[in-house]
């Protein structure tokens, strides 16, 4: 340690948790010590005896080992400076005759030596050693073995005594009192600011008692808060009368379970919304915080209004699309019907102008009638009045139903349709019409959207209680932007001519279904390569269906008729993948994760703020 340190207030360096060596110290031991040697060379004119000599000597020593604090200032170290002082106050009454002698008063040296040392705990083991040398004093003094200082000695070890006691005491007392002073003058500036900070926020920190009555406030008042009511009759009072009631009972829940949360309107302000969050303090008192919410609980109000209204419409919507629809769909079948007539030249030859117009007249009306369809399948799922016909049946029924219905319309494009189905009996439980338009939809999309002389490839695969059916096709693709859209009601992708094929509710018709039915859909895309697309279905009956063999490829297009060689197949496009049900799934598990709140609030009243009373309460600040 440098010289400069030795006269700082305090040391830098404290170790093993012991305060740091203030200048004082040194002084009050120096000067002690000084002292006790002056008076020595006092009595030394004096004819004095050699026990007078040796106890001022003895007294001497603890005043100057204090310097070996300077050095190793520890606890063991004042420990040993406190034992130091006993003795040589010991040794010093009972040479100079005990408690009897002139020197009496010095049994209290270890007392005072730990007010200098200013440490609690060196209070205590000075006291009692203190205590100690009285008793032996005493018993010195009843021996008698220790004759007593002259008159003359007596008289002035008595000042000298005397005088270092009360001096010695008055320079220990003043250092301890201005710490103390220095620690309640911080401790004050620190409630200062802690209070500064609580009053200058803006909320309004409460502080309630059971009934709901303030114990304590701070901070700044919500717009619209009656605050005479809330000093005078408590928080309840405070709220619009059909929200009193609920405050009250957010109260005691905060005071029965820890914490409560709640929104009232305050009956001097209607056009107010206020924000109330309670917890329970340790000390058993209810704490708060208050702020104005009315800008969220407008924007929340206004946002519920908005989806009742987007709920209404789409009802409204709904229901006139289904109703339009069964009114358009009546007299298109009296079109479709006289017009197939037409074409199909049932009563007699037509002009080759008039069987062509016939011909658009019957492709135009079968157009628009699927295009109603859809429309009321959706209407139907959207409004969730669409029923599942349940029933046992063989999985490869409806999927070749599709087939062959789509067989004509490859047909005209040259696309080879390529099915992989199992040999034996898939018997599954679902509802044959929905599986038969979800591959009817898929297949369409896929002949609808892939070049001439392109292909379209089906499997259907088990996977133990699963059915996957894969359709895939060397078409368009679709881009990875528009993959996130695709499976929505009336989303499509590509350019308006592409869009202009089809209605957009092909996709959001299969996923709809396969969801009605448990599975899910997913999609795999690559622009210019092809699409693929994997409806997945639990319904396999697992005790009736028997172990399937290898499925066995099955050429059913209508351009070659032949076996296709497995090795020679183009491969299914591969790219971005987007699974709905993964992506529904994954939504659904955010929800649930946002709707439990990870920060909980520490249901635990700072010591500091248990003992505020006060009231610190700002107006709103416009």
């Amino acid at each position: 340690m440098s010289l400069k340190a030795y006269f700082q207030d305090e040391a830098p360096n404290a170790a093993e948790g012991v305060p740091g060596l203030r200048l004082s110290v040194m002084v009050w031991h120096l000067c002690w010590a000084g002292y006790c040697l002056s008076g020595l060379l006092g009595l030394l004119l004096l004819p004095a005896s050699p026990f007078v000599i040796a106890a001022l000597v003895t007294i001497t020593v603890p005043g100057a080992a204090c310097v070996i604090l300077l050095s190793r200032d520890s606890r063991f170290m004042r420990l040993a400076l406190m034992w130091l002082w006993a003795a040589a106050a010991l040794m010093a009454v009972g040479l100079t005759g005990g408690i009897a002698g002139p020197l009496a008063v010095w049994c209290a040296l270890p007392l005072l030596a730990a007010v200098v040392l200013n440490q609690r705990t060196l209070v205590t083991l000075g006291a009692s050693l203190a205590f100690g040398i009285t008793l032996f004093s005493i018993m010195i003094s009843v021996w008698h073995g220790i004759r007593l200082p002259d008159e003359q000695e007596g008289f002035w070890l008595s000042v000298i005594a005397n005088v270092a006691i009360v001096a010695g005491l008055g320079l220990a007392v003043l250092p301890a009192l201005r710490t103390r002073s220095e620690r309640a003058s911080e401790a004050e500036e620190d409630r200062g600011r802690l209070l500064k900070l609580l009053t200058e926020q803006p909320g309004l920190l409460i502080c309630l008692d059971g009934d709901g009555r303030m114990v304590a406030a701070y901070g700044e008042a919500p717009a619209g808060l009656d605050m005479k009511a809330l000093l005078q009759f408590g928080l309840p009072a405070t709220a619009h009368v059909p929200d009193r009631m609920p405050v009250k009972a957010a109260i005691e829940t905060a005071a029965l379970e820890g914490r409560a949360d709640i929104g009232f309107t305050p009956h001097a302000a209607m056009d107010h919304y206020v924000l109330l969050s309670l917890r329970k303090g340790g000390d058993g008192r209810v704490y708060g915080v208050m702020h104005d919410g009315s800008l969220a609980h407008a924007r929340e109000v206004s946002l519920e209004a908005a989806r009742a209204e987007a709920e209404a419409l789409n009802i409204g919507k709904t229901q006139f699309l289904a109703s339009m629809s069964h009114e358009l769909r009546t007299p298109l079948n009296a079109v479709i019907g006289f017009s197939d007539i037409m074409r199909l030249k049932m009563f007699g030859e037509l002009p080759p102008k008039y069987a062509e117009y016939a011909q658009l007249i019957w492709e135009s009306g079968q157009h628009v009638l699927d295009m109603i369809n859809d429309v009321l399948d959706m209407s139907k799922i959207e409004a969730q009045k669409y029923e599942l016909a349940l029933e046992s049946f063989d999985m490869r029924e409806p999927v070749s139903a599709a087939l062959r219905l789509i067989r004509g319309q490859a047909h005209e494009k040259a696309i080879d349709i390529i099915s992989h189905m199992p040999e034996t009996t898939l018997t599954v439980t679902a509802d044959k019409r929905a599986i038969k338009q979800i591959c009817l939809n898929l297949l369409s999309n896929a002949v609808k959207f892939t070049p001439q002389g392109g292909d379209v490839r089906l499997s259907l695969t088990q996977r133990e209680d699963v059915v996957d059916i894969v359709i895939s096709d060397t078409g368009i693709g679709i881009s990875a932007e528009d993959l996130s859209r695709i499976g929505q009601p009336y989303e499509q992708s590509g350019p308006a001519a592409q869009r202009a094929l089809g209605t957009g509710l092909g996709l959001s018709i299969v996923k709809a279904m396969a969801h009605l039915l448990g599975g899910g859909m997913t999609l795999a895309s690559i622009l210019g390569e092809g699409t693929t697309v994997t409806v997945s279905l639990p319904v396999v009956r697992a005790d009736e269906q028997p172990e399937l063999p290898m499925p066995m490829p099955v050429n059913m297009g209508p351009v070659n008729m032949g076996q296709v060689n497995e090795a020679s197949a183009p491969p299914a496009p591969q790219g971005v993948v987007q699974s709905l049900e993964a992506f529904a799934r994954a939504a659904q598990t955010a929800t649930q994760h946002a709707a439990h709140n990870p920060l909980e609030d520490i249901s635990r009243t700072p010591e500091s703020l248990s003992r505020f009373g006060d009231f610190v309460i700002r107006p709103p600040k416009s």
